[in-house]
């Protein structure tokens, strides 16, 4: 049977017509209810991530639970699912990067204290094989079991906790108003499940039973996938250490003239590249790690620990183990983002040296061109001296047959000497039309 979902309610008449999304937001509140848990109490998770894994490959593996053949792709559109069954509930929640099973089922005999490293997965209650079968891969895997506990023995308690998960070093804590007690090693075994030992008050509800389960499960499942972007990050460790040597050597070179500006552009386009590359690949596993981290610390937070006597409680364990992982991923990534602002300031110096010879370049091009241009001048007004003299010869011919025409008619003129008169003056008149030619010329421009 699946658990009853919040109900949508339709906007009164009254109401302007619904945002698509209001209903969706709305009980986004509502998503992930915590379970209701009767101590004592068997949860076991998995944490698988999903990459490639479809929500049809999902709710085919959850068809093979009794009853939920009919089970439709439409009741996991929510990205939560509580089935009901005979006797345990199984809780589906698919998240971004990964998807949780939860299996809550009563607490087998012979599974509490006094016990010592119960053997708990030969009494779980799902068909045979069917956590190994879960799609997707493991990220997490823990086993808590949820007992009430007259807390007032204190140190026996404690030693009967510790022999419970054959450990004599363990972390603990007392949890906020309910007072119930969270031990765990932390340890992996040879099952693949990590053990948490959760010891309550008599008399404690359901619903905080069930508050605490989620906390402490979260808790772990965030920290393992926080610490996803640490074997990142100590990969990238000598990629950065190469670029930021070379970005060095490049900057070291600019000072010099012995590189041309083509052979350091390349390296340095190269380098912006890997860089970028780097950037672009892993930048949300540091995102989602900083996420993911946040999460660990606001669900601590929540647990409101008190110390349990001669015991490290699990949020002074978390930021001793967790924090230092935590600061390499925050460093990597200010690495990166910084070794990318030097590459761009680097890319600015070499474009203002380019810019600099091209500069000194287009000078030198100038005074050629400059150096031409007088030539040309100084050749144009020669071949405009020799245009004056040229014309003013043709014009003077033409009058020294116009004289020779009139002293044919019988006119007394002698046309060598008239045309010697008139040299003077032709080549003076010829002179200032050019003159004027030029002044009009340099008048329309």
């Amino acid at each position: 049977m699946v658990e009853d979902q919040p109900v949508p309610v339709c906007s009164a008449s009254l109401l302007p017509p619904d945002d698509p999304q209001r209903i969706a937001l709305h009980n986004e509140v509502h998503a992930r209810p915590a379970a209701r848990i009767r101590l004592p109490a068997l949860v076991t998770l998995v944490a698988v991530l999903n990459d490639g894994v479809s929500r049809e490959d999902e709710r085919a593996h959850l068809c093979h639970l009794p009853g939920q053949q009919a089970l439709s792709l439409a009741e996991l559109q929510d990205n939560f699912l509580r089935l009901r069954l005979d006797g345990y509930t199984v809780k589906w929640e698919r998240h971004t990067e990964f998807t949780r099973y939860s299996i809550v089922q009563p607490l087998p005999a012979g599974a509490g204290l006094g016990n010592s490293m119960p053997a708990l997965l030969d009494h779980l209650v799902t068909p045979p094989g069917w956590l190994g079968q879960i799609p997707g891969r493991t990220v997490a895997a823990i086993q808590l079991v949820m007992l009430s506990a007259d807390l007032a023995a204190g140190p026996v308690l404690m030693e009967q906790a510790k022999q419970w998960l054959r450990r004599r070093t363990v972390v603990g804590s007392q949890l906020g108003s309910s007072q119930a007690w969270a031990i765990t090693d932390l340890q992996l075994n040879a099952d693949g499940f990590e053990r948490m030992l959760v010891l309550a008050p008599p008399g404690t509800s359901e619903a905080a039973a069930g508050r605490i389960a989620m906390r402490l499960l979260e808790v772990e499942t965030y920290r393992l996938m926080a610490l996803r972007g640490l074997p990142v990050a100590k990969s990238l460790a000598p990629v950065l250490f190469a670029a930021e040597a070379e970005l060095a050597d490049l900057t070291a070179q600019l000072e010099t003239s012995s590189v041309s500006e083509q052979d350091l552009l390349d390296r340095l386009i190269g380098l912006a590249a890997r860089v970028e590359r780097a950037t672009a690949a892993h930048s949300f596993r540091f995102s989602a790690t900083q996420a993911y981290a946040d999460l660990v610390s606001q669900r601590i937070e929540e647990l409101r620990e008190l110390s349990l006597p001669s015991t490290q409680t699990l949020g002074a364990f978390m930021r001793r183990r967790l924090a230092p992982a935590m600061a390499t991923v925050a460093s990597t990534a200010q690495r990166l983002t910084s070794l990318s602002e030097r590459i761009a300031r680097t890319s600015a110096l070499l474009r203002t040296r380019v810019d600099i010879a091209t500069e000194g370049q287009n000078q030198q091009l100038l005074a050629k061109l400059t150096h031409g241009q007088e030539l040309q001048l100084r050749l144009q007004s020669t071949v405009e001296g020799l245009s004056i003299a040229a014309i003013s010869y043709y014009v003077v011919s033409l009058l020294l047959y116009g004289a020779k025409a009139l002293k044919g008619l019988g006119l007394p003129v002698q046309p060598e000497l008239a045309a010697g008169a008139l040299v003077p003056v032709v080549l003076w008149g010829v002179w200032r039309t050019t003159r004027r030619i030029h002044e009009k010329l340099h008048a329309g421009h």
